[in-house]
């Protein structure tokens, strides 16, 4: 089992940041690619951004690109999301994954098997 938990959402006006924390506990997390994905209220849950388990590749959805970054630390159990030049669109609750893959991980959310609990992002206008 790998146990989740998001932190480090808000509300933000647009334009500011944010910077997401997930922090991993339980199997060796280094084994997991991880990825971020964020759910709209009355939208499906959509992937944004993720990277393999040692942090060498990341893949982003297109809508961020440029605005979102992932990274982590093994040593620590911690994969961050920081989000620039936020949008009222980015309004979500904010999910990290796991997904037991030595490749890219994929934004299919049905191919993770571990979930946090989320964290709320809301961008005023």
């Amino acid at each position: 089992q790998v146990q989740l938990v998001e932190s480090g959402g808000g509300l933000v006006q647009a334009g500011g940041s944010l910077r997401l924390s997930c922090a991993a506990s339980g199997r060796t997390v280094s084994n997991y690619a991880m990825g971020w994905f964020r759910q709209a209220p009355g939208k499906e849950r959509e992937f944004v951004a993720g990277i393999t388990w040692g942090g060498a590749s990341t893949v982003y959805a297109d809508s961020v690109k440029g605005r979102f970054t992932i990274s982590r630390d093994n040593a620590k159990n911690t994969v961050w999301l920081q989000i620039n030049s936020l949008k009222p669109e980015d309004t979500a609750v904010y999910y990290c994954a796991a997904q037991y893959t030595s490749g890219i991980p994929t934004p299919r959310k049905s191919e993770y098997p571990y979930w946090g609990q989320g964290t709320q992002v809301t961008v005023s206008s």
